[in-house]
Order: C-alpha cells, then structure tokens, then sequence
C-alpha cells in the first residue's frame, strides 16, 4: 500500500493550503512550545492580513502561530471554508485537538461529506463514550482505503464499548478490501474478544494476525500474551525468541519474557475500548509513516495520543517522526511524556539524549546517558548513543572506547549489531588506528555481507590508502549497484576511478555525485580535483570555492584555500604537462 492508493476524500487534507502537499517539514510546528502570538500582536493585522499570516506561519512551519492567526481571520470572515480548512489542518497538526474536534463541527455542518472532520468527531465522541454517536459519525466519514479500515475498525471498538463484541467481530469481518487489510482486521477482533473475555475466538484471531505478520511487534504481543494467559509458555517464549532474532534488545520483549521467567502473565495489550481505539489509530499512523504517509500517519498518531496520552509506542513514533524532520524540541517534548514505568522509557531517553545532541545541548546529552549507563551498565542502546555522539562531535578515540565497552556486553554478534562494528571501525579510522579500523569492517561485512555501507567505507578507504584496489573498486560497485542514487557512494566511485586513474569514468561519476548532493563541501571538492586532473582548471577553481562556501571543516577549508591560490599540490594538471612538453619540443 502506498499514499497514492488511500481515497481521494483521505487525501484532501493533504492539498490544503499547502500545509502537507510539500511533505512533512511543512506540518510541524516551530518548537515544542506553543508560539502562538499575543491578542495584540494578532489586532495588528487586518483580516486579510491575518489569513496571510497564517499562511507565512506554515510556510515558517508553525502550526500553532497558523492556527491562532487562522482563528482570527475566521472571526472576520466565519463560513470562509478555505480558512476553516486551514484553521482545522493547523489545529490536528499542531496536537490541539480539542480545537480541532469545534472546527471539525463546523465542517460538517457546510460540508456533510468531509470525512476527517467526520473522523475527528467520531473519536471524539469515542473518548466520551458516547458509543452510538461515535458510530454514527464514523459511518459517514468511509470513503476510501484508508478511512475505511480505520472507521470499521473504530466503530468496532466502539461496538465492544456497547457491549457488543460479536456485532464488533462481525463489523470487521464484512469489511472486504485489500490483502494488508487482514492483519489489522484480525488483532483488533483479537484484541476486542479477549477484553470481552471470549478467549477461544479471541486465541484464533490473534493466532491469524501473528500469522500474517509474525514481525509485527503488536501482533508478537498480543498472541504471546494470550498464550500465557490461555494455553502455555512455552509456545509463548518461541514467539518471543523468534521476534528477539530480529531485535536482540528491544525492551517490550525483554520485559515479556522476564513476566515470564517469573510466572507472571502477559497482561491483556489494551484495556479499554479507548485505548483499542487509541491502538487502532498508532498501528495505522506507523503504518503509513512507513510507507511514505508521514502526513496522514502525523494526523492519525496525534489522534491516538487524544485517546491514551500516555500511549508509549505512539509517544516514540511521532517523536521519532519529528527527529527524522530536524525538529529536535519536539521530538524531546514527546519523548519526556513516556511514562517512568513503561519498559520503553529508557528507548526514550536515549532517543531523548540524541535529540539534545542535535539541539546543541550535548553537554545534556551526555548528561542524561551516563546516567543511564550507571543505572544499567547492560544497557547497549544507552552505550551506542553515547558512542554515536562523542563520534559525530568528532571525538574518535573516546568514541571507540564506548563502542568497545558494547562489543563486550554482547558476547557473540548476531546481524543485527552490525553497525556497532561499523561505527567502532569508523571511529578507528578516524583516529588513525587503520588496523583496528580494517578489522572492525571487515567484521561487519561478516555479520551482514554486502551490506552497502561497510562496503563503500571499506572499498574507499582501500582505494585511498592505494591498496586492494581491485576489491575495494568491487565493493563500491556492489554499494552503488544497491543505491545507485546515493551521491555519497557515486562520489565514492568517482574517487575510486580518480585514484586508479581511469579519468574519463571519474568525471562521469563526480558530476553525477554533486548533482546527486550538490551541498556536500567534500563531493565538490573532489570534483573540483578531477577537472584539475584533466586540465580543466577553471572549472576545477570554481569547484574549489564552491566547496569552500559550503562550510567545511576547518582543515578541510585550510587545504581548499590552498587549492584555489596554486592549484592542486604535487598534481600538475594535463593543461599544465601539455604546456610544459609544448616549452619543451621548442626549446623554451
């Protein structure tokens, strides 16, 4: 399934204003605090100049300024739909969804057959109770892929709050549709039958949806759980152990089969019909996060986090969701709100330490995963990200120091610590320990062959180095192969082809690597080497400032400058060597 397939009337919302059609930066608010402008500040504007305002506030990503200037247009021109619409987006994006749920009446009110502003009231109604409501306004708001699994599966859990759980069932299963349809279909017929108590129908529904995804972490969960609470352990620890192949760490797990290991059971995954609900709308908001629908998944976790505000999964996924669109204060406000007693409340601080690194607060960082690391000294994810920081602050030796410390609370590697190796290899190269370094990615290739990163960083740092040049040319061709759009791997064959002196292929893949990334300082600056190489001087100089005026890193620049003033030390270029041999064959 991808965004293009959900219904037509779903994908309003992404049009309007513009507030979503340019992707995910264009939905998030500027800070994690609300911006919204003072009465004062808003009186300034006339009430066209207050709906621009608006607009200015989404193009500044601004949902919370957007939605207060919206609201003050509104009260000047109030059945200007166009404003409505804008005002409502700017509400759902911005997590103000009490806000959202007034304007969404309004809607529908001029415009029956919206079927967000309909979705909106329905789970709106779902959090008051208001069962019957809640279905009735869901009904109206199917109208297409999308909204119609996510309005069955609501008005399903808003039958089990009717005490209805066979109608539930049955609503879910009349719904015809898509194949991806079955696994939400059959965990949430699951899910509603055990907290109903029908445990056998509940065991063949969750047993389906294990099925149809057993790397579903909810589906993993739910018919684990049943199963300790149903049937065995034993069949419940092989689901586990099986997911924990994939995800040696991953704390729900762990925390599952620890309950276990104590003769405890794994408790029922939801508890209300309000945080079946609230699940419905995360799995489907990760879902479509996944798949490229950042925009709807943004609106559909905001909504589930209205029904179960301490939901910890939806809590994470939305701040990661922020994190990935650079927007590191509120990811941290959101990963703050997981609760202490949650096993993934360590994930989050070190999601949360990450972040602070990447708002300049590093110091804070650090801070918060010693910390961490001192209350568990197990805890690896807590390690890699103390790693990860000291190596992107360039702190090399320090860095392979952490990496070194995980390594050895891992005991024998599986796949999935790859990157540990990768990271420690890095920080060995960079602080010139190149045997280490080699050993350490070598070692990663060996848990995940062909993997295209390893491969590149090995292939050019052999490449460079000027040995192994037939298998480091090889693995990079293998890396570019797998992402032949990557302007770092093309720039990695470019310098390969540079550096083996096979000049015609390497001005054809440095072009196309700074076409690929033409705001990286170093890519420009070896394009800028090679049109030297081939004579092509001024180009190569142009190259050079073009790289020195995307801020490199000081040494970097100190070399450039040198570059741009006597071109390419010890590398006379063909334009200069044909010039010379010309003096020459004429006695000069």
């Amino acid at each position: 399934m991808t965004v293009s397939t959900a219904s037509a009337r779903a994908l309003r919302v992404l049009s309007i204003g513009g507030f979503f059609a340019v992707g995910m930066a264009a939905v998030l608010p500027r800070a994690a605090s609300a911006s919204e402008p003072t009465k004062s500040e808003i009186r300034r504007f006339v009430p066209f100049g207050a709906y621009l305002a608006g607009r200015h506030a989404v193009a500044e990503r601004d949902a919370v300024a957007a939605a207060a200037f919206y609201r003050a247009a509104l009260r000047s021109d109030p059945k200007n739909k166009d404003i409505l619409d804008r005002a409502f987006l700017a509400f759902l994006a911005g997590g103000q969804v009490d806000e959202a749920v007034r304007l969404a009446d309004k809607i529908s009110q001029t415009d029956r057959k919206d079927g967000i502003a309909r979705l909106v009231l329905g789970v709106s109604e779902l959090k008051k109770k208001h069962y019957k409501n809640a279905r009735q306004q869901l009904g109206q708001s199917v109208r297409g892929p999308i909204t119609d699994l996510t309005a069955t599966l609501l008005s399903a859990w808003a039958s089990q709050g009717s005490s209805d759980p066979k109608g539930a069932e049955a609503r879910i299963g009349r719904l015809a549709g898509p194949d991806w349809y079955n696994q939400f279909k059959e965990l949430n017929a699951g899910l509603i039958l055990d907290l109903a108590g029908r445990r056998r129908e509940a065991g063949s529904h969750l047993e389906k949806a294990h099925e149809l995804a057993p790397t579903d972490l909810r589906a993993v969960e739910a018919y684990s759980g049943w199963l300790t609470r149903n049937q065995n352990d034993a069949d419940a620890i092989k689901i586990l152990d099986a997911y924990k192949q994939l995800a040696p760490h991953h704390p729900l797990i762990l925390d599952d089969l620890a309950m276990i290991k104590k003769g405890q059971k794994i408790p029922l995954l939801v508890g209300s019909p309000q945080e079946g609900a609230a699940e419905v709308l995360y799995g489907l908001g990760a879902y479509l996060s996944r798949r490229g629908g950042e925009d709807l998944g943004l609106l559909y976790l905001r909504l589930s986090l209205y029904l179960a505000p301490t939901h910890p999964m939806a809590l994470i996924t939305l701040g990661d969701m922020y994190a990935a669109a650079k927007k590191p204060d509120l990811a941290i406000s959101l990963y703050e709100k997981v609760p202490e007693r949650s096993p993934l409340r360590a994930n989050a601080d070190v999601q949360r330490a990450l972040n602070l690194d990447a708002a300049d607060k590093t110091d804070e960082a650090k801070e918060l995963l010693q910390k961490q690391i001192a209350k568990d000294p197990h805890d690896i994810d807590a390690i890699m990200a103390y790693g990860s920081i000291l190596r992107t602050r360039k702190d090399y030796a320090a860095c392979a120091d952490a990496y070194t410390k995980a390594v050895d609370e891992i005991g024998t590697p599986s796949r999935a610590e790859w990157t540990l190796f990768y990271f420690r290899g890095i920080c060995f190269e960079r602080s010139k320990n190149w045997n280490k370094a080699e050993a350490d990615l070598k070692k990663a290739l060996e848990l995940y062959p062909d993997q295209p990163q390893v491969l590149n960083y090995l292939g050019y740092s052999w490449i460079d180095q000027g040995k192994n040049l037939d298998d480091g040319m090889a693995m990079i061709n293998k890396a570019v192969n797998q992402k032949p759009n990557d302007g770092y791997f093309v720039d990695s064959l470019g310098w390969a082809y540079y550096r083996t002196g096979k000049m015609d292929q390497a001005v054809e893949q440095m072009e196309r690597a700074v076409e690929l990334k033409p705001e990286d300082p170093t890519i420009n600056d070896h394009l800028g080497d090679v049109y030297w190489k081939v004579g092509r001087e001024r180009e190569a100089k142009f190259q050079w400032m073009q790289a020195r005026d995307l801020k490199p890193e000081p040494d970097e620049l100190e070399q450039l400058n040198k570059k741009i003033a006597n071109g390419l030390p010890g590398e006379p270029s063909d334009a200069a060597q044909a010039e010379k041999r010309k003096k020459a064959d004429n006695g000069g």
